[in-house]
């Protein structure tokens, strides 16, 4: 039991460390040099991947702007309590099931992805600045 808390604590003070840093990029580094993660998928096919929009997502959530956020990326709600999922399945050893949900995920994802560049499910993308 004590050695899986200390494995446990590394994960939320990795976590913890990721989120700072990420916040700090955000709220000061962004604003202050107008530093930006360019898309290089956007760039090269001028299409948005599953990804784009998840900066600014970032942003809208950090500022408490919850319906903003979902219309910068949506798929990221829905990723997210399956990935819970996902872990929860695996630190369970249920490992066919934990499979099947990462499987999953990744089918969304790359649907999401084409969708959201078809004129049809327009509203998939990003919303513009």
């Amino acid at each position: 039991m004590r050695h899986y808390l200390k494995k446990f604590d590394k994960r939320i003070l990795i976590g913890l460390g990721v989120v700072g840093a990420g916040v700090l990029y955000l709220k000061v580094l962004s604003p202050a040099f107008n530093i930006h993660i360019p898309c290089p998928f956007k760039h090269v096919t001028g299409f948005d991947c599953p990804g784009c929009g998840v900066t600014r997502l970032s942003l809208s959530l950090l500022e408490g702007d919850l319906y903003q956020a979902f219309r910068y990326n949506s798929l990221i709600f829905v990723l997210l309590p399956l990935f819970i999922l996902y872990y929860y399945l695996s630190a369970k050893g249920k490992k066919r099931s934990s499979e099947a949900v990462l499987y999953g995920m990744l089918a969304m994802t790359i649907l999401f992805g084409v969708l959201r560049n078809t004129p049809m499910f327009n509203f998939l993308a990003p919303t513009i600045i």
